[in-house]
């Protein structure tokens, strides 16, 4: 039964559109493999604002790049479910995404092909797409550099945008060695940001109640700033 399920679910991978939107040079790689043990519940389709998590990580990114790899492992199928509507998806199987996080990396890295790649877990549904062309800039100001991350008030977060060539590196990285380690041995860039959605990661359901309570907020403001001008007008 295991492996006729696994030959089903590399059937549907297969399926996934890999069609090209974005940057030629540039590809995402997000984790969405976990077990979600903490919120007690698979948070990546859990709702913000009528949207999954991933969907809400996704759209984020997905317009920088040429392709964005989803890393799945656990209830992978409803990651595929929940990515097809999208043209320059492609999910991956981590075959051992029961080992951790650093095992999905490892797995979402070996299959980019471009200059470039943005890296970040599936649980930051509240990243603005700012943040993702400030790294851009940022690498553009900077071209000898190699590794990018966002900081807001003196923090770092997610995503990472990381060169490349670097891949082959850290696929030599010793299977109980993580990405921070990584990145603070190579060295990087910081990059300021007007953005706290790079430290919101959802956890726990007190996480996902806050960015819901933090969602509600913004569509309020918007809706303020509307009445005002139609006041206004």
């Amino acid at each position: 039964m295991k492996k006729k399920n696994e030959k089903r679910i590399a059937a549907r991978m297969s399926e996934t559109n890999t069609g090209v939107t974005g940057a030629a040079d540039i590809e995402g790689v997000i984790l969405a493999a976990g077990f979600s043990s903490r919120t007690g519940m698979f948070k990546m389709e859990l709702l913000l604002n009528e949207k999954t998590l991933i969907e809400h990580t996704i759209d984020s990114m997905v317009d920088f790049c040429s392709r964005v790899i989803v890393v799945g492992g656990h209830k992978i199928e409803r990651i595929i479910e929940i990515t097809k509507k999208y043209a320059n998806v492609q999910v991956v199987l981590n075959p051992h995404y029961r080992t951790g996080m650093f095992s999905s990396a490892r797995e979402g890295v070996r299959h980019v092909k471009a200059k470039w790649f943005f890296f970040t877990p599936g649980d930051y549904p509240l990243v603005k797409r700012t943040t993702y062309q400030k790294l851009l800039d940022a690498r553009s100001m900077s071209p000898s550099e190699k590794i990018f991350i966002p900081v807001y008030q003196g923090r770092k977060g997610h995503p990472i945008l990381i060169k490349g060539s670097l891949v082959k590196e850290l696929l030599k990285e010793p299977k109980d060695s993580n990405l921070r380690k990584f990145i603070n041995r190579k060295g990087f860039t910081p990059v300021e940001v007007n953005d706290d959605g790079i430290l919101v990661d959802i956890d726990t359901l007190e996480d996902y109640e806050k960015a819901v309570g933090s969602r509600k907020g913004e569509k309020n403001n918007k809706n303020d700033k509307k009445n005002d001008l139609n006041f206004n007008l």
